[in-house]
């Protein structure tokens, strides 16, 4: 097994990378990176045989794809929903920042041939889960701008998780046997979490990340006083695309589900 955190840092360029397809998270079978970019300035991404989706995680710029522009601003994470391009191989999306800007960039081998799509809030609106249960302490707001029934051609998924403030989330734990990449933001640049890979557990905190290979459990948690955002990506495995009812919880665990706490 390769590794399964990390804590990179921005370089000289803005690039962060997370992922790759050969470096120490070569599981993720994905190509993740996050770049901060100036106001004026402008990234252009374009993947031979890859798909890629750009998500906008703060700031004000300019998609252009396939002959389409559109300007779209994010306040951050914590208020305001996602806005995502998504495109197949050999499609060009270029983005120029208005106002200093934060961008995810998910990419993974896909030669399928689609029309892109750039997925705005209103296609990936927030709604809580597990309010009311576990003591009410796994309840958080979660999205989904791409999975396998909104996008059947991607091989992959993106979306968004929000855990309040001292609550847990992938609660209660879990596996599936696709590979996960969790990127993680706080309110607050001292905030952290508790991150469980299997029986590994790693300090969350602001712009750290999660790399789970496909069977291991990942609950997660934060600390009280700081809310958490959490970017979720999944690599589909070939003839075996995560669903949203692939959920199989640790058995030790289930009886929870029906317990008075």
């Amino acid at each position: 097994m390769g590794k399964v955190f990390g804590y990179p840092e921005f370089d000289e360029n803005g690039e962060k990378i997370l992922t790759t397809y050969d470096n120490d998270y070569k599981e993720m079978m994905m190509d993740i990176r996050v770049y901060r970019m100036k106001a004026g300035q402008t990234r252009t991404f374009l993947r031979t045989g890859e798909e890629t989706a750009v998500l906008l995680l703060s700031g004000k710029i300019t998609y252009e794809w396939e002959g389409n522009t559109e300007t779209v601003s994010r306040k951050d994470v914590f208020t305001e929903g996602p806005w995502c391009v998504h495109v197949c191989t050999g499609k060009e999306i270029k983005v120029t920042a208005e106002t200093d800007a934060e961008i995810l960039v998910q990419c993974t081998k896909n030669d399928a041939d689609f029309a892109g799509k750039l997925y705005k809030p209103e296609d990936a609106p927030w709604g809580y889960s597990c309010v009311g249960k576990f003591g009410n302490v796994a309840k958080r707001r979660v999205n989904t701008i791409l999975d396998h029934d909104i996008a059947p051609y991607s091989n992959m998924v993106l979306g968004e998780v929000l855990n309040d403030k001292g609550n847990w989330s992938g609660y209660l734990p879990h596996r599936h046997p696709q590979p996960e990449t969790y990127y993680f933001k706080f309110d607050r640049p001292e905030g952290f979490g508790a991150s469980f890979v299997g029986d590994q557990v790693f300090k969350s905190t602001d712009g750290s990340f999660s790399a789970i290979p496909g069977g291991e459990l990942h609950p997660q948690a934060v600390a009280p006083g700081f809310q958490m955002y959490t970017c979720w990506m999944i690599r589909h495995i070939d003839g075996n695309p995560w669903l949203q009812t692939d959920r199989c919880e640790d058995e030790r665990y289930t009886w929870l589900h029906d317990a008075e706490i």
